[in-house]
Parts: structure tokens; sequence; C-alpha cells
């Protein structure tokens, strides 16, 4: 038997599940979770620009946006981190601890409890929800293909917070880790991979790594996911924090 035919857009109808492991067409699927349908609506006007991209689904509050990342397995979630029933950050947990996407945390905030929250849920990327159409493109391609994207304005909120305080209480373990001097973590880091985890600290991607220290992206992208197990980071922004807050970069 076949599964369900897929309407123009590869938009899923609600309630029709899509099988595990099935993609519905090429490129980048996203869905767009906030409780705003406004906010939800010109994400998806921006995101619809670029042919590489569709908007697969869409869900209003937190457990709405769990179920339907286990629905419609999109490659790319876009979470609000303020809404009803189930938050942003929770949702996050959720749909990375089951790999469901990748996230891709849009907030308003001035920098809270929420930011920590977020990173130690697993979240690949953050942007304010003020962010151009280019930005979001990028982040959404970015994230798609395995990388952060952090909106310059929260990367600077985070660092320092990170450099003027200690960790908030829901701090990712691996920041708190990163103030002991003597962290068996970094002793295990060789010395490519130090220089790797301080081009991390500055926000760089990939390619950016390997232009920096001369190496193929392949390399880089191995380097990349070393420093990460060996930190215990589940993301690019837990090591640029971790990175940051043990003077990898100024």
């Amino acid at each position: 038997m076949t599964g369900p035919a897929v309407p123009p857009g590869g938009r899923v109808p609600p309630g029709e599940r899509v099988p595990t492991g099935e993609r519905m067409g090429a490129g980048i699927r996203v869905l767009l979770v906030d409780d705003h349908p406004m906010i939800r609506s010109g994400l998806r006007a921006m995101l619809e620009t670029d042919p590489a991209i569709s908007v697969v689904g869409e869900a209003g509050d937190g457990d709405a946006a769990v179920v339907e990342a286990r629905r419609l397995r999109p490659d790319v979630a876009l979470v609000d981190v303020r809404m009803p029933v189930r938050d942003g950050i929770d949702a996050t947990r959720r749909i990375t601890a089951e790999g469901l996407a990748a996230v891709v945390v849009l907030t308003t905030f001035d920098l809270d409890e929420y930011v920590f929250g977020a990173i130690r849920a697993g979240a690949a990327g953050f942007l304010l929800k003020s962010t151009d159409a280019r930005t979001l493109l990028e982040a959404v391609h970015r994230v798609a293909a395995g990388e952060g994207m952090l909106s310059p304005a929260v990367t600077r909120r985070v660092l320092e917070a990170v450099a003027s305080r200690a960790p908030a209480p829901d701090a990712p373990p691996a920041v708190t880790a990163a103030r002991a001097s003597a962290s068996p973590a970094f002793d295990e880091l060789t010395p490519r991979e130090r220089d790797v985890l301080a081009c991390l600290a500055e926000g760089l991607g990939n390619q950016a790594i390997a232009d920096r220290l001369v190496i193929t992206e392949t390399t880089a992208k191995s380097h990349v996911s070393r420093v990460l197990m060996k930190l215990g980071c589940s993301s690019r922004l837990q090591a640029a924090v971790v990175a940051r807050d043990a003077g990898f970069a100024g």
C-alpha cells in the first residue's frame, strides 16, 4: 500500500501521519510553532520565498508541536519560547530527545532563564522574531545541514551573561563544569580540537572553521563532533558558551 498523496507544496493534511523515515519531496521541511497565527503566517511567507524550503505543518502550542513533529518528521522546527499548554523549552527538549527535528528557537526575550533552558534542551539555533528574511533562510539551511545558527544579538547576550555572572540555575551542566580550571574534559582536547573550540566560540560554521584552520570542511565537521562529545555538549551553542567561559576566545 502506498502512503498518502502529498498535496502541492509538500504540506501534510492534519491527521495524516507521515511514515517514519519517509521524506516527501526534495528540500528542507519545516514545522512552524507559535501561538500567534499572524506570526506563523509571516514566517511562512518569508520561508516560502525559497524554493528549497517547504513549510509542512504548524502548531500553536508546545504539546501540538511535539505531536506534529512526531507525525511529520520535519528537518527543522522553528519554535517560539513562550506558549500556552507546554512552553517552547519543554517542547524543544522532547523534540530533540526523540531526534524528531533540529530546533531553532524564536524569541523576543530580554535575556532570562529561557536562554539557558533552550541551550540545555538542545536547541541548534536562536533567532529574534525581528530577524530579516535573509537571516531566517540562512538559519534554516545551516541548521538543516547540521550546523548552528545564532542571532548576533542573542549570542552577545548569552556570552555577556556567562562572562558577568555565574550560570543561571537552568544552565547546561557543561557550562557549570567549564568553570573548573582543571576540567578533565578540556584536558582531553587535542591542540587542534582546542583551535576548533575557539572557532566555535566565535560562532563560525564548518566551512569558516575549515578556512581558518586550513583543513577540509569534512575534517572540520569531524573535529566539531569530537569536541562536542568530549565536552558533553549537545549543540554548538553549548560549546560556544563553554569555550567563552573557559577563555578560549576574547
